[in-house]
């Protein structure tokens, strides 16, 4: 399916989001890459779901001296972000591979990003927990997500775009309706926040927090291994 709609991706994403998408991955790139409690950044950061780059992208624009590696399980996704990194002239990496089997070596990251991309996994407490094992002691998860709509009338409004504006102009774009209707249950189908953050919890991390974005559409969530 992400294959299939890897060419229209990055305008649909755009378009979707009203351009809103820049900020929301500005701030995990903020967070991301804040100091830790010695005063340090850091300096080799696994992006899990890496899709067509756009983190990994800001992540190295915004921090050059780091060594940033992304991950998708999709190759024409990451085409697409190959052409984008070649495009700036970046030196950043990006791998086929399976997010809930990740192919590094235990506490080998200073931090891990995945943005918009666990709910798609089959086993999202596989992945968080591959997450924490890669990441070494203190090094720091974050990850942003659009939690299921919240109660009242912008919920209700937001719910009704998600399952008939979104997919309707999905489709008229690229031709894949289906595919932006599965988008949009997932999201009805993840976890609240609240859930979220216990499962990283239970996955290992410490210090869990998160802070709602343009009300409560997305969620950046962050913790420390411990």
């Amino acid at each position: 399916m992400f294959g299939a709609i890897a060419g229209r991706y990055d305008l649909l994403n755009r378009l979707l989001s009203f351009g809103i998408d820049r900020r929301w991955r500005a701030q995990a790139v903020r967070a991301a890459l804040a100091p830790n409690a010695e005063g340090a950044r850091a300096r080799r950061i696994l992006d899990v779901a890496t899709g067509t780059a756009d983190l990994a992208i800001a992540l190295k624009e915004a921090a050059p001296e780091a060594e940033i590696i992304g991950l998708d399980a999709t190759e024409a996704m990451l085409e697409r972000g190959r052409r984008k990194i070649a495009s700036r002239s970046l030196a950043l990496e990006l791998l086929c591979g399976d997010g809930q089997n990740l192919p590094f070596a235990d506490a080998s990251f200073d931090a891990v990003t995945i943005a918009y991309g666990i709910r798609n996994f089959s086993d999202r407490e596989a992945g968080l927990r591959e997450c924490c094992r890669v990441l070494r002691p203190g090094g720091r998860l974050v990850v942003l997500e659009f939690p299921p709509p919240p109660r009242g009338p912008f919920g209700r409004v937001f719910r009704l775009y998600l399952l008939g504006v979104a997919p309707y102009l999905a489709g008229l774009v690229s031709g894949r309706r289906e595919a932006y209707h599965y988008l949009g249950t997932s999201v009805l189908n993840f976890p609240v926040p609240d859930r979220l953050a216990a499962m990283m919890r239970e996955a290992g991390f410490g210090k869990v927090r998160y802070h709602l974005q343009t009300f409560g559409v997305s969620a950046l969530h962050q913790g420390e291994k411990c």
